[in-house]
């Protein structure tokens, strides 16, 4: 597989989209040689800053998620755009900001140009 191979995804900014998100990191994790626990903890983070953008309600516009390919793991960066504007600045409980801190080794949600942003690194341990 070449390095730095690269997957890109837009969906709604509904939470009933979110699964998709959620699949295509596990699927790439999976082709990558993640074990069956950093798969899950991959999911549960998208899960995590993705929900972080589109709240219960979900919001008028996408969220665009690039993934990247690595030889030792997987990153992702999530934008939303919504129609809009975020109206606040996203945030994470501190419940959540403990469940990432636990799962990814590396997570961030700020504002960015094109709206609210969110990008983790999950490395694969055996990699």
């Amino acid at each position: 597989m070449a390095n730095d191979a690269e997957v890109r995804l837009s969906i709604p900014a509904s939470p009933e989209f979110l699964r998709l998100a959620r699949l295509a990191a596990a699927g790439l994790a999976s082709r990558l040689g993640f074990t069956y626990d950093e798969v899950e903890d991959l999911r549960i983070a998208i899960d995590e800053l993705c929900f972080s953008l589109v709240g219960n309600g979900g919001r008028p516009g996408t969220i665009v998620l690039r993934y990247w390919m690595q030889d030792d793991g997987l990153a992702v960066e999530g934008v939303g755009q919504f129609d809009e504007g975020m109206g606040t600045s996203p945030a994470l409980s501190p419940l959540s900001q403990q469940i990432l801190k636990a799962v990814v080794d590396e997570h961030e949600l700020t504002i960015g140009k094109d709206g609210p942003e969110f990008r983790l690194l999950k490395r694969h341990v055996n990699g």
